[in-house]
């Protein structure tokens, strides 16, 4: 396509080029990723400006320049006000507008999302649809799988709409996308046109990068502002899937002001469009009767925790809406109970690892207070004949720092004894988030070295809770879930907690990876 096509996307204005070259390649703000005939998105970043790239981006082939700053060039250069926000909208345009032609279900919130996200094409997958997901783990195309980076978050929006590209070419007609803050406030999701918006829930998280709770919480809201602004598309209304339970439910519902449907789902109102009730749980699962919309529905999940239950309705809900046609609701409804029931258990979300132990050893991804909370709560449910909830878990480095104290106060109130280690402390001081973290087990009345104890080295830490553990206990390990490594300094080394317990509950030698087993004390390797 001619870069005045490409730029046509855009919604927002712009000084027009003097030339209007042909795009034959791809829209990257990755200027080593540039292919002769694409198209720089050059944006200042809050820690690295693009603009210092594009001669490097020039020299790999770019055909334009999409920048912020006042610039004469060699090649057709756009100014726009905000680069980052335009990249989602010329990835779009030039793919073709892949969004346009599936039925696309935004999953957000703080917690669950993932969870949700698995949940709806999960369903969607066994009624018969072909349908495709872009989580923070991977993105799923039929029978292909992409990973989707190291830590969660949605994917840059070039790559979103490549994604979204290759489900179209692939004959899907719906798409599950995970929708995280960071992902929206960076304008990730824009160009892509959401059908229905679905909210997990609300609580404290990421202040660190949006400032308050206030700005977290409207950055989440956008992706139902994205909806009700969608182009229209035959047989797909925009619908709201909201927890009635969240506190922040107004304010969403009010953001999908203008929606065609607002759907409501609880675990305790039972004028909500869907609730549960005749809950019941164990350690192989949950079941409840599902009422509202839908009729009555007995369901048995294999997912454990009382959390999961609102993931699942979130995700029941968000199918539901997903095939709103009424030739197909018959075929929707009667997949649920069959696809709850073999759902599968995903990478580090309440994760069981059994080795012969006569404890439960559970890797959970909660990083959050809430999540952390749930999972928490989750396991004491799971414990047997007056048996210990044992916690491992950190708090990352130059994030929410918050969060360091309340996590710790989480534990310290739900869990019998806590292992406080390493989880991603980049180029802040271990020990330093340790002391804080430990500050907050001590406000709480919790004793070092009896209640909770700090080990710096996380293998040594999960290796230490597996060695006092004893029959009905359970030890869950909590932050990296199905993460692949673990930030020092500014070096991702691999790391899985999956591996790392595995190897624990083996009484095997903990892979050795992290700088902090060498010398736990030593913090030299943090680099400047």
């Amino acid at each position: 396509m001619k870069l005045a096509d490409l730029l046509s996307a855009l919604p927002f204005g712009f000084p027009p080029p003097d030339e209007n070259p042909d795009i034959t390649a791809p829209v990257t703000e990755d200027s080593r990723a540039i292919e002769a005939g694409g198209v720089f998105v050059a944006r200042t970043g809050r820690g690295v400006d693009g603009h210092q790239y594009i001669d490097q981006a020039i020299a790999n082939g770019a055909a334009a320049i999409i920048g912020e700053k006042a610039l004469a060039l060699d090649v057709p250069y756009v100014m726009v006000h905000d680069a980052q926000a335009a990249l989602g909208y010329l990835s779009s345009a030039y793919y073709g507008y892949p969004s346009s032609q599936l039925c696309v279900i935004g999953v957000t919130g703080t917690d669950g999302k993932t969870s949700t996200s698995t949940v709806i094409h999960h369903i969607l997958k066994t009624a018969g649809v072909r349908v495709g997901m872009i989580s923070t783990v991977s993105a799923i195309i039929g029978d292909e799988t992409y990973e989707t980076g190291l830590h969660v978050t949605t994917p840059p929006a070039h790559e979103v709409h490549q994604y979204l590209k290759q489900m179209v070419d692939a004959g899907m007609t719906h798409c599950v996308l995970e929708a995280t803050s960071h992902g929206l406030d960076q304008g990730r999701v824009n160009g892509v046109e959401i059908d229905v918006a679905v909210l997990t829930n609300i609580t404290h998280e990421h202040l660190d990068w949006h400032g308050s709770f206030e700005a977290y919480r409207d950055a989440k809201a956008k992706l139902f502002r994205l909806m009700v602004a969608r182009k229209p598309k035959r047989d797909f209304p925009n619908i709201a899937v909201i927890n009635a339970d969240d506190p922040e439910a107004p304010k969403f519902s009010e953001a999908a002001i203008g929606a065609n449907y607002l759907m409501l789902y609880s675990q305790s109102q039972s004028n909500a469009d869907f609730y549960v009730d005749r809950i019941h749980y164990d350690a192989e699962g949950t079941t409840f009767m599902l009422r509202g919309n839908a009729g009555d529905i007995p369901i048995r999940s294999p997912w454990v925790g009382g959390f999961n239950i609102m993931n699942v309705l979130a995700g029941i809900v968000g199918a539901v809406s997903a095939m709103p046609q009424p030739a197909h609701q018959q075929r929707m409804v009667s997949a649920i109970p069959l696809a709850i029931s073999t759902l599968p258990i995903i990478q580090g979300r309440m994760q069981r690892l059994n080795e012969g132990q006569d404890f439960l050893a559970i890797v959970d991804f909660a990083h959050t207070p809430n999540a952390l909370k749930q999972a928490l709560l989750a396991a004491r449910e799971m414990v047997t004949d007056g048996g210990r909830v044992i916690s491992v878990f950190g708090s990352a480095g130059l994030r929410d720092r918050e969060k360091r104290r309340l996590m710790a106060e989480v534990s310290a109130e739900l869990a019998d004894l806590t292992f406080l280690t390493a989880e991603d402390p980049r180029t802040e001081s271990l020990l330093g988030i340790l002391d804080e973290m430990a500050t907050g087990m001590i406000s709480k009345g919790d004793k070092e070295g009896i209640d909770f104890h700090r080990v710096p080295d996380r293998g040594l830490a999960i290796e230490r809770a597996c060695e006092v553990a004893q029959a009905g206990d359970v030890v869950i390990v909590c932050g990296k879930g199905h993460e692949q490594s673990m930030c020092f300094g500014s070096i991702e080394h691999p790391w899985d907690d999956v591996d790392a317990l595995r190897a624990a509950l083996k009484g095997e030698s903990q892979p050795r990876t992290l700088p902090t087993q060498d010398n736990p004390d030593d913090e030299s390797w943090l680099s400047d």
